[in-house]
């Protein structure tokens, strides 16, 4: 026992400590603070506008009342006050109709405004860390260094690019609930905001040079005032736009939504990407590796809106958007290239270039570059008017002899840049000659490469009524998987064509091998980068692979023998891409390709045909399966397995594996930080190769700004060097693994006791969600459920994951976590075993980049889901019992999750490691509850019968501003 001498110093050491810590966090919070600032006066300067806006155009009463509903849900939230939810509740049930949805549109459009502040502050954090010599992690900067500080040279990199494959694919999937006359008005608030701070800072400058030339200047503030003008405008424009669409959205609007990225972010952010990458690589010259992918206008599976006709059209926009960006840079370049001949020399090469040119205007008979671009010009204005059958918008000269293909305009360009290499005009290249040069490099006249997508269940059907009609097998579909697989691998080898002359087929049969059709004649026609990739959904056995190659075979996409012999000349065009989505198929994913391998000549036709093997991980279908821990476990598992394969194929076959990730937005289905993803893979899978998905208002929230855009994009390309050359994740040790396998048991019986083997839990599914109004929503061209059922089983995985964001469970992305912990913890028989079994848990954190990546998209999503908010939305339910019962399930497994997140983590609050997540939800979430409380009176409403226009618009945009300001919810 200490003495009480002892016991007063210790006591003094403590109180100094305290004063120390609280002094530390004092000081935490006034940085915190000051670093906030211009994110506030943002807010407030949006907020203060839209309240001005919201009083001219609808009145004081309107303003006020909205600033009421905001007082009470800020209250609500602070207090979980019952007698403050009984007024709000009082008061949303008086609001007519009209007053609902002036309500939710003010708040609505707050979320987005709040968003476009935010990341216009991230991008100032950026800037004011980068010119302080501070760069983060996940940027190029940082990801290069670590790679010289392991001795890796720029050659090295280099040669590692030159082998490497990176794509983020865009897909279509209802939950993109943005309008693109929306997203057009917000980029130009972006712009806006991003010009304002360039005002301040020039005042700023002034200032500290001369404050008497400060104080006598009025140009700053004009600007500024003439900013906050047109500020004030695009507001006001966005409040008398429509945020919903009238009709359903159809492909051909999901296209355009998507091009509209490429024309802001893709293709000027790309090549700066390049350029930043050869300037820190010195003189090495970078391949190019990163490339865009799309899904719009070819993926079916699910989509009967998809066809032959929607992939054309998406090619030839794709094309358009293309040459349009090529013609308007080389229209520019023409006036940037003045160069006389009397003042300068040019190469052979490039006089040859011009003297072919077209362009007989004495006036530039002296000007060998612009007499060459002129002549580039008019080619580029035919190719586009032979590819898309549209017009360029300026004719120098008439349009004439079309560029066959990509290659022979970048051939061009590369003549040019090498004429001003030779003459000391490298400076004139730098600007715009090679970021184009990049982009026809990187994006070719195709833009992007699409994906073909259907489900296997839908090509053997084809095949069915294709073998019936020629009176080779009447009943395919009955044949066990032996039967097919050596009925298949005849008919491959066969070279005569299973469609028979006259036979009237199917409209689905026609549509299906339409595609296979406009495939070809699209690589044709567009060059072979327009599409690569087939994908089939729900793969689950060789056969599935084996279909696709017939129906490619069918058209003339794939050609040859199947054999073994170094002499075949069997390949095919479209790389065959299996899809593992459920548990299951996840189990099976590494003895189906070994048994495909294994098929006579399959290996030698993919080493001929470019010797590259795509294989899709379905991140959303496996959690709605098994729930978010089985589903990460045996994706990583399934990764594994099949890396093994090809490493054991290798021996006789290069073939290079690449795995495709079905990324969603929500943690539910793969989403979180990109950059933590990818470094937590299993060891040894990423090898400079990974393709992932980006879907829905994720894609805005991630390539709208395009400064956001390129920072993503870097930080991509930034993990996969890391975990290519670095190779971060060490295998995990056996004891992890038998860990993590048992915390998987235990987690998936949990979730699937809940959500498939709870009486009930269905319709508390389809009552305390919106999940019935989404599926009515025009925001998507496919259908929420794959069947006309109302089955857990049958819903798409993203309007079940978007449900559960919209009424703030967010519970596909956390449950069976706690229960996992809980019975991991309770088998320890003694104290010190459950005590040995935590500290195993806490090393697993520490030490597994699994583990602790899964752990940190688990906080996250905890932070943003309410439990308060969801209890409203339970009251949805008309049956008490069964809700008080299942609400009492999720909230016990909810309890369960936070406290086991505590145990190993030792945080007691969410996101204590992320402070931009938590100033995000701290200037954000207030301004979201509101739409809340409206979107379930409403609900209620629309289901008691009150089903008139006004109610199902106003549930609509709360569905919308919601999605906003929670931001990765599809």
């Amino acid at each position: 026992m200490p003495s009480r001498a002892n016991t007063s110093h210790e006591q003094s050491v403590k109180s100094v400590k305290a004063k120390k810590v609280a002094g530390n966090i004092t000081s935490s919070n006034a940085r915190t603070r000051a670093n906030e600032r211009p994110l506030v006066e943002d807010i407030r300067l949006l907020g203060r506008l839209l309240g001005d806006v919201i009083r001219e155009q609808e009145g004081v009463a309107a303003y006020e009342l909205i600033e009421q509903v905001r007082t009470l849900s800020v209250a609500f939230r602070r207090d979980a006050d019952p007698q403050t939810d009984k007024i709000l509740k009082k008061l949303l049930k008086s609001l007519s109709g009209d007053q609902t949805v002036s309500v939710i549109r003010a708040f609505t459009y707050f979320s987005h405004l709040a968003n476009l502040a935010e990341d216009r502050h991230q991008n100032r954090r950026r800037a004011i860390h980068e010119r302080a010599g501070e760069s983060r992690e996940g940027s190029l900067e940082v990801a290069l260094a670590r790679l010289r500080w392991s001795g890796i040279s720029s050659k090295t990199i280099a040669a590692t690019l030159a082998q490497s494959f990176v794509s983020p694919v865009l897909t279509a999937h209802p939950t993109e609930v943005q309008r693109k006359s929306i997203l057009d008005a917000e980029r130009f608030i972006a712009q806006l905001l991003t010009a304002r701070d360039s005002i301040k800072a020039l005042g700023l400058a002034v200032l500290a040079v001369s404050p008497a030339q400060a104080a006598k200047d009025a140009l700053t503030p004009r600007e500024l005032a003439a900013n906050e003008a047109q500020l004030r405008a695009r507001v006001m424009q966005l409040w008398q736009t429509r945020l919903l669409r009238f009709t359903k959205l159809t492909v051909a609007d999901e296209i355009e939504n998507s091009l509209t990225y490429y024309e802001s972010t893709f293709l000027r952010e790309i090549p700066k990407l390049y350029a930043s990458l050869e300037t820190e690589l010195g003189k090495e010259h970078v391949h190019s590796f990163l490339r865009m992918g799309q899904w719009i206008g070819g993926d079916r599976d699910g989509n009967p809106n998809v066809s032959a006709e929607t992939l054309n059209h998406a090619l030839s926009r794709q094309a358009d958007v293309a040459l349009r960006h090529y013609l308007t840079e080389v229209h520019f370049l023409g006036a940037e290239l003045s160069l006389s001949a009397m003042l300068t020399r040019i190469s052979p090469e490039m006089q040859r270039l011009a003297e072919r040119s077209p362009d007989t205007n004495a006036h530039r008979q002296d000007e060998p570059y612009r007499r060459a671009l002129t002549g580039v010009y008019a080619r580029l204005a035919a190719t586009l008017k032979d590819l898309t059958g549209r017009e360029a918008a300026r004719h120098a000269i008439a349009p004439q002899n079309p560029y066959a293909k990509a290659e022979e305009f970048l051939a061009d360009l590369r003549t040019i840049e090498a004429s001003l290499a030779a003459n000391h005009g490298q400076a004139l290249a730098a600007q715009r000659l090679k970021p184009l040069i990049r982009a026809v490099d990187v994006f070719g006249f195709h833009l992007a490469t699409v994906d073909l997508r259907q489900s296997s269940d839908k090509h053997e059907e084809v095949i069915a009524e294709l073998l019936a009609s020629a009176r080779l097998e009447q009943n395919y579909s009955a044949l066990n998987e032996a039967a097919k697989r050596k009925l298949l691998l005849g008919l491959l080898n066969d070279a005569r064509s299973l469609r028979v002359t006259g036979a009237e087929y199917s409209a689905h049969t026609q549509s299906e091998l339409a595609i296979f059709q406009a495939a070809l004649e699209a690589r044709k026609r567009y060059g072979k980068e327009a599409i690569r990739h087939y994908i089939i959904s729900h793969t689950e056995t060789v056969s599935d692979l084996l279909e696709v190659l017939l129906l490619q075979k069918e058209v003339g996409l794939m050609q040859g023998i199947l054999d073994n012999s170094l002499t075949s000349k069997a390949r095919n065009d479209l790389i065959v891409v299996p899809l593992f989505e459920t548990i299951e198929d996840l189990r099976n994913a590494a003895p189906i390709m070994r048994e495909y391998y294994a098929l006579p000549g399959i290996a030698r036709m993919i080493q001929n045909s470019g010797s590259e093997q795509d294989i899709m991980l379905g991140y959303s279908d496996s959690n709605k399966d098994g729930g978010i821990f089985t589903s990460n476990w045996e994706l990583y598992r399934a990764e594994i397995a099949l890396v093994e394969l090809f490493d054991q194929l290798a021996a006789s076959y290069k073939i290079q594996l690449r795995m495709f990730h079905g990324r969603g937005g929500t943690v539910g289905r793969g989403g979180g930080p990109s950059y933590q993803a990818i470094l937590a893979q299993p060891p040894g899978t990423v090898r400079g190769q990974i393709r992932l998905t980006e879907q829905g208002e994720v894609i805005g929230s991630k390539y709208a700004n395009p400064e956001i855009g390129r920072r993503n994009l870097e930080t991509l390309v930034a993990a996969v060097l890391e975990a290519t050359l670095l190779q971060p994740t060490k295998p995990a040790s056996p004891d992890f693994l038998q860990a993590a396998d048992k915390l998987s048991k235990s987690s998936m019986a949990a979730y699937r006791a809940l959500v498939f083997e709870t009486p009930g839990f269905t319709d508390y599914f389809f009552s305390a969600t919106p999940i019935r109004e989404i599926a009515e929503l025009n925001i998507g061209s496919r259908p929420a459920s794959r069947k006309a059922t109302q089955k857990i089983e049958d819903l798409r995985a993203i309007p079940w994951g978007f449900s559960w964001g919209q009424c703030r469970l967010t519970l596909p992305g956390w449950y069976g976590f706690g229960s996992a912990i809980a019975h991991f913890l309770e088998q320890g028989k003694t104290a010190a075993e459950r005590k040995d079994a935590l500290a195993l848990l806490q090393k697993m954190n520490k030490q597994w980049p699994f583990f602790n990546t899964l752990l940190s998209n688990i906080d996250m999503v905890l932070a943003k889901s309410d439990l308060a908010l969801a209890s409203r939305y339970s009251e949805l339910v008309g049956d008490a019992r069964m809700r008080k019962r299942i609400f009492g399930m999720i909230q016990a497994e909810w309890q369960s999750t936070v406290d086991a997140l505590e145990k190993i983590t030792g945080e007691k609050q969410r996101l204590a490691g992320n402070a931009s997540m938590q100033r995000s939800i701290r200037h954000r979430f207030p301004y979201i509850d509101p739409l809340h409380h409206l979107q379930v009176e409403l609900v209620r409403r629309y289901r008691d019968g009150q089903a008139d226009e006004r109610v199902q618009r106003g549930i609509h945009i709360s569905i919308n501003g919601i999605a906003a300001g929670l931001r990765n919810t599809g």
